[in-house]
């Protein structure tokens, strides 16, 4: 899109503003236990983390990636390709020369299989051209894309890359010996050496000390004259690097990658060459096959190096950088087609800028304890709305009746949906929030210098001073560490200064007084209300659907006494 580059999460909007969610919501939201569920490799669950945790109220944000993702999920084919282009991208970048940092001193071998590897940059490139070319994209995150993909290829610059690799292209792979030439003088010093050959077949003859001893023991095994035509230019051996040829041979020449080559060299030859005498200048004569090559090469090896530094920001830059936001997507789109093949039902949510309702859902349920059943029939879909009559909820119910688990859901549903993620429910239409609060019991260690009760004040203190009326705020058994009396008078004053700011909020409690004195909240209050949810028993028997209705009295107390065994038919039981 611009000299930044492009991207399928974050879209060039100016007035997107993230927020980072903290990573005890993230935790309290279930969102970790939904990651590892994506995926197990680590990096991948760090990027989800990364991108589920940036909030923006911004519903072009939000509609944005909707749209992508529909189109992820909506394509298995295109899906396919992408994810096996990627793994060759990242095979690349991992395993190849491209992963190499430094520029510096780079020799030949590491230049051609460099331009090996650019080369299949370069049909990536044109494969993910192909891949995005499906007439059924219809989201402008990967039109654009698709657009900046075309624009690459058809780009002169592009072309003249292409014309440019295929001109330097030279497959290592091909090569399989080189030949070299060394002048000599009268006492059999090197003079001067250069390059005869590159050769595509290996030289197989052993016995290289008496094929020798054969040369110079007999006339015609020397050869008069030479072979090349006499244009190679010959480098001069430096006075402080001459020496004897057996250091030549075994320094130079690639003597190492024949040493190693075992079947070449038999153990006579190379106990002879390992144990030769290295007592003078020579011994720092950098006569290695590499150095040779590269001395020898240096226009090529500067031709290469600079084609390459050239197109690299086109071949791997625009491509690869957007690995990670495709996998995003993908990982996302396995898991959701899973789930909806196990019985599991998910729709796209509808972001809105403004409205009446700023939260409509029907059908919705707990997409963490989703994971946790064998049978998509255990799961009970509820319909919740946030509207100016309904702001605030306080939620009671039954012990372990699901008040927790319609929390969570609920801010589930808005991490999911600004994620771009369709979300567990039959239909979900909302506001975009700026950040979700979670006001969840705090681990006991934490709790030590201020008490739980003060630990619980201070992280509310300032979870309210920095929540706006763009967030979501949810609190599960806040101030329920401490007699009722100092609970309910800590909770009421909170209630109203949430209502003061119009914060959509869910509070569940077992304090049932907080919930039947909503009415008397709302007074003198515009614009937003209080108002009582309760997870319904059926006959004494949880449902785990909640309403809107006045608190169910002492079933609180009732749930408590019969768990540890403390009603009074209880306790006579235990008298027979």
């Amino acid at each position: 899109m611009n000299s930044k580059g492009i991207s399928i999460l974050f879209p060039d909007c100016e007035s997107a503003e993230y927020k980072q969610m903290s990573k005890s919501t993230f935790h309290d939201l279930g969102l970790d236990a939904v990651c590892k569920n994506l995926t197990t490799d680590p990096k991948e669950q760090k990027f989800i983390t990364d991108v589920i945790s940036a909030m923006t109220s911004n519903a072009d944000v939000a509609r944005f990636r909707q749209e992508v993702f529909a189109d992820i999920l909506r394509l298995p084919e295109m899906r396919k390709q992408i994810t096996e282009l990627f793994e060759k991208l990242e095979f690349m970048k991992s395993f190849g020369s491209l992963a190499k940092k430094t520029e510096e001193k780079l020799g030949i071998w590491y230049l051609l299989h460099r331009l090996d590897e650019l080369d299949n940059y370069i049909k990536c490139v044109e494969s993910m051209r192909d891949c995005l070319s499906d007439p059924n994209i219809t989201s402008q995150g990967l039109i654009t894309f698709r657009e900046h993909i075309n624009g690459i290829y058809e780009d002169s610059c592009f072309a003249q890359m292409r014309k440019d690799i295929s001109e330097l292209k030279l497959k290592a792979s091909e090569i399989r010996s080189v030949t070299i030439g060394i002048n000599v003088n009268d006492r059999f010093e090197a003079t001067s050496m250069g390059l005869i050959s590159v050769n595509n077949k290996s030289f197989k003859k052993s016995g290289i000390v008496g094929s020798f001893a054969d040369a110079i023991a007999s006339k015609s095994g020397i050869k008069e004259g030479n072979d090349w035509n006499g244009d190679m230019r010959y480098h001069e051996v430096d006075s402080s690097s001459s020496g004897k040829p057996m250091a030549i041979f075994q320094k130079g020449m690639g003597f190492l990658a024949m040493q190693s080559a075992g079947a070449f060299v038999d153990a006579k030859v190379r106990n002879t060459i390992v144990n030769m005498p290295d007592d003078d200048s020579m011994s720092s004569s950098p006569f290695h096959l590499e150095k040779v090559m590269n001395k020898m090469l240096d226009t090529l090896i500067k031709r290469l190096s600079d084609t390459l530094s050239k197109y690299v920001d086109v071949a791997v830059i625009n491509i690869s950088r957007l690995i990670p936001e495709f996998t995003y997507y993908i990982r996302f789109a396995e898991f959701i087609e899973k789930n909806i093949s196990a019985g599991f039902t998910f729709c796209q949510a509808n972001a809105k800028a403004d409205g009446g309702k700023s939260m409509k859902a029907e059908g919705f349920y707990n997409l963490r304890l989703a994971l946790s059943v064998e049978n998509a029939a255990e799961i009970v879909p509820n319909d919740l709305d946030f509207d100016s009559e309904h702001t605030v909820y306080i939620l009671t119910g039954a012990n372990r009746g699901g008040k927790t688990t319609v929390t969570q859901a609920v801010g589930l549903l808005f991490a999911l949906a600004q994620g771009g993620i369709y979300v567990p429910a039959k239909s979900f239409e909302y506001k975009p929030v700026d950040l979700i609060y979670t006001h969840f019991p705090a681990d006991e260690d934490k709790t030590i210098d201020l008490g739980r009760l003060g630990e619980e004040c201070v992280r509310f203190k300032q979870m309210y001073a920095d929540c706006t009326g763009d967030s979501l705020l949810l609190l599960n058994e806040s101030f329920s560490t401490t007699s009722f009396e100092e609970g309910y008078y800590i909770a009421k004053d909170s209630v109203r200064a949430i209502l003061r700011k119009q914060v959509r909020t869910i509070y569940n409690t077992h304090m049932h007084k907080l919930a039947a004195d909503a009415d008397e909240m709302n007074r003198n209050v515009e614009g937003a209300k209080a108002c009582s949810l309760v997870v319904k028993s059926d006959g004494g028997k949880r449902s785990f659907r909640v309403e809107v209705a006045s608190p169910e009295g002492m079933s609180y107390a009732r749930d408590i006494a019969e768990k540890y065994g403390v009603t009074y038919e209880m306790l006579i039981r235990g008298e027979n």
